[in-house]
C-alpha cells in the first residue's frame, strides 16, 4: 500500500514539475495563444503515461501466467515440488513477506517475479532451470526473484516506466505543436505535421525512454543479487547459478516480463538490457564476499 501512495505522490510531483517548468519558460502562455492548454496537455500526459503503467502493473501475474503457460503450484504433486515451495517459504520468511504464489513453465532455464504488491506476488521458474541446476543454485535464483518482490521493484520500475511515459507524450506533443507552427507554418490550429512530427518523436523520445528504463533496471538486479546472497549466508551459490547460467543458453522471456528474468546482452544492445552482463554480477558478488 505504501509504494502505491508513493506510485500517487509521483504521478503529482511529475505534473507540478512540468508545470513550473512550463511557466517559467513562458510555453503556456506561447501554447495557449495558439489554441493549445498547456494544462490539459499535462493531464493527458500523466492518464496516458502512468495509467498504461499502472494498469500493466495490475495486470501483470495474470498476464505473466497466460504468455508463459505458467502453473501455480497449489497441492505439490511430487517431492520437487514440496522442495520448491518449501525453499520459496523460507526465503519469503527470510525477506519479511507474505509467500508468493509459486509458479513453474516449460522452457529453456531462467525465472521471474512479478506482482504489483509485495505481499502478493508470483515467483516462477522454468523446468530448464530446475532440470540444469543443482538445489543450491535453484535456491539462490529463488533467493534472487524474492529479493525482486521484498524490494519493490515491480513497482518501481512502474514508476520511472510512468515518469518516462509521461515525459514523452507531453515533450513530443509541445515541440511537434512549435514544429507544426515554424516549419511547416500552420496558422490555425494542427496541421498534418503536427502528427506527423508527433508520431516521429514518440518513436524517437520511446527509444531514449528505454534506455533510462533499462539502466535502472540493471542496477536493481545488482539489489536482488546481494539480496539473495543474503538470504542464503553467503554469495556463492548465486555465483556458481550466474555461471552456470552464463554457458547455458538464457529463455526467451515474453517482452514484458524481459525486466524480471535472467537475461543478457552485448554491444550496442546492452543500452537496452534489463540486466548487466553475468561477468559483472559475478565480480560484484566477489565483492561482497
Amino acid at each position: 500500500m505504501k509504494r502505491i501512495v508513493l506510485f500517487l505522490i509521483t504521478n503529482v510531483a511529475v505534473m507540478l514539475v512540468l508545470t513550473i517548468v512550463v511557466r517559467l519558460l513562458g510555453l503556456d502562455q506561447a501554447l495557449a495563444a495558439n489554441g493549445l492548454n498547456a494544462g490539459g496537455l499535462l493531464v493527458f500526459s500523466a492518464v496516458f503515461g502512468f495509467g498504461g503503467a499502472f494498469i500493466s502493473l495490475l495486470l501483470s501475474k495474470t498476464m505473466a501466467k497466460w504468455s508463459t503457460g505458467a502453473q501455480v503450484i497449489g497441492e505439490p504433486r511430487n517431492e520437487n515440488e514440496t522442495w520448491l515451495l518449501a525453499t520459496v517459504k523460507k526465503l519469503a520468511d527470510k525477506a519479511g513477506i507474505t509467500m508468493p504464489e509459486v509458479a513453474m513453465y516449460e522452457g529453456e532455464p531462467n525465472a521471474f517475479a512479478t506482482g504489483a504488491f509485495r505481499n502478493s506476488a508470483l515467483v516462477a521458474v522454468s523446468t530448464g532451470l530446475l532440470n540444469a541446476m543443482s538445489r543450491d543454485e535453484i535456491e539462490a535464483v529463488l533467493g534472487h526473484e524474492v529479493a525482486h518482490v521484498a524490494n519493490g521493484d515491480m513497482v518501481t520500475l512502474t514508476l520511472i516506466q510512468g515518469v518516462v511515459n509521461t515525459f514523452v507524450v507531453f515533450l513530443s506533443r509541445v515541440v511537434a505543436f512549435f514544429v507544426d507552427k515554424i516549419v511547416f507554418r500552420t496558422e490555425r490550429g494542427t496541421g498534418p505535421g503536427y502528427f506527423i512530427t508527433v508520431i516521429v518523436l514518440q518513436i524517437v523520445f520511446g527509444v531514449l525512454a528505454s534506455i533510462i528504463v533499462a539502466w535502472f533496471s540493471r542496477r536493481r538486479e545488482f539489489r536482488a543479487d546481494a539480496g539473495s546472497a543474503t538470504y542464503l549466508g553467503t554469495p556463492q551459490p548465486m555465483m556458481h547459478a550466474l555461471a552456470r547460467l552464463g554457458g547455458l543458453p538464457p529463455g526467451e522471456l515474453p517482452k514484458s516480463l524481459a525486466g524480471f528474468g535472467i537475461t543478457d546482452r552485448s554491444g550496442f544492445m546492452a543500452l537496452f538490457a534489463t540486466h548487466p552482463p553475468i561477468e559483472e554480477r559475478i565480480r560484484a558478488l566477489q565483492a561482497q564476499r
